[in-house]
């Protein structure tokens, strides 16, 4: 039998799998009700209009759908991108702009793009597990800044750059964070921009969520605050419109995106052509702006349910979360005990899925009194059930 380890690659030995994707392969029980994924619900997907919409691209025009197309993305792709970029004041004339196989991909890209083995990148703590494992397969050193309840704690931020003077990046999920749920303040923001432009590192703004605001008043990205084109700007359509497609895109400065350019073109030679014009005969056809509109309502009322029914099920003083102006996520800590491994799996036994605090650290090794709940998937019935069955094993366990 062979061995495989021994031909593992040095990059991807310390690599473990995500908490998330093997919990998943545990769920194919249909009465688990899962809190653990980052799913859009499933209902707001326009899946009557999509539909629509590829069987007249394949009938009538099939030939730019099926062929091979620029690496760059589609010039209407392209325009769709901008005109969401626009709306947060996230482009610039003289801006390059690329379509991705989805948000992730750029992320990826970008750090292959300027991240040499040994180099430190800045990342919140907690922080996105996705991005993490990217940053994490070019053996490149995690910095974790914590986050506070109106986002990375600057102080903290300014003392990791000047005892990382050699740092080259700065990864940042400003807008309803994942997995905390929090928003960078105003303040803050600028902080963070004049720090980078201080110690002269480059920052990775990912703003999937951004669109997702049902609460509070819009804060400006760090994009459209940005004076220096530090800032690379990462966007989605995989949370207003459908994650299937795999529709992302990034925006930032020429030089770099000449060589992200080549990097995409020897990885995927370009994202697909049929979900990409399937996108833009839905920006064309209908208001997108009406479709999100939607999505904020919908994710308003389940996050609302979900905490109400925290409130009453969670026991008395034991548990400590955040209230998300916007996203999909809230973040629960247990501050009376180290490690929630325990509440993990007896909520699984109880048919509950919900994802541990230590997925998103920078040390994944180390125990987590923390664990994070997303609200978008489940129907409103089952957040409340499933907080209830949670409960119980809290009321237990604390």
């Amino acid at each position: 039998m062979i061995d495989y380890s021994e031909f593992f690659a040095d990059r991807v030995k310390p690599m473990k799998g995500s908490a998330i994707r093997e919990m998943f392969k545990r769920m194919a029980d249909p009465e688990i009700i899962s809190l653990a994924g980052g799913n859009p619900a499933a209902e707001l997907f326009p899946s009557d209009e999509l539909s629509k919409i590829a069987g007249k691209i394949l009938m009538t025009s099939p030939i730019p759908a099926l062929q091979y197309g620029t690496t760059d993305g589609h010039p209407k792709m392209k325009e769709c991108a901008i005109e969401r970029a626009k709306k947060a004041g996230a482009y610039n004339e003289g801006d390059e702009v690329l379509i991705t196989t989805g948000a992730n991909q750029g992320i990826d890209l970008t750090a292959k793009a300027i991240i040499n083995k040994g180099d430190k990148i800045i990342v919140e703590s907690p922080s996105f597990i996705g991005s993490l494992n990217a940053f994490r397969t070019y053996e490149c050193q995690l910095v974790g800044v914590d986050v506070e309840e109106d986002g990375m704690d600057v102080v903290k931020l300014e003392e990791t750059l000047k005892a990382n003077p050699d740092a080259k990046l700065l990864y940042t999920i400003p807008t309803f964070q994942n997995p905390t749920g929090t928003t960078m303040s105003l303040e803050k923001r600028k902080r963070v921009l004049e720090l980078a432009s201080e110690y002269n590192v480059l920052i990775i703004e990912d703003n999937p969520y951004g669109d997702l605001r049902f609460k509070g008043e819009e804060i400006a990205t760090l994009k459209s605050l940005d004076t220096e084109n530090r800032v690379i700007y990462c966007g989605s359509f995989s949370k207003i419109l459908s994650p299937g497609m795999r529709l992302g895109y990034i925006i930032g400065p020429a030089p770099l995106f000449e060589k992200i350019e080549m990097l995409k073109q020897v990885n995927d030679v370009h994202t697909p052509m049929l979900t990409q014009l399937m996108c833009v005969q839905f920006m064309k056809k209908y208001n997108i702006d009406t479709y999100i509109e939607k999505n904020r309502k919908l994710y308003k009322e389940k996050c609302d349910c979900m905490i109400d029914a925290m409130n009453e099920y969670f026991p008395k003083g034991k548990v400590k979360w955040t209230e998300p102006d916007g996203g999909i996520f809230l973040w629960c800590e247990c501050p009376g005990i180290t490690d929630v491994s325990e509440i993990v799996n007896k909520a699984l036994e109880k048919k509950v899925a919900i994802v541990p605090g230590s997925n998103f650290a920078i040390d994944q090794k180390l125990p987590s009194n923390q664990f994070r709940l997303n609200f978008s998937s489940a129907s409103k019935e089952n957040i409340t059930e499933a907080v209830r069955r949670l409960g119980e094993v809290l009321t237990e366990i604390l």
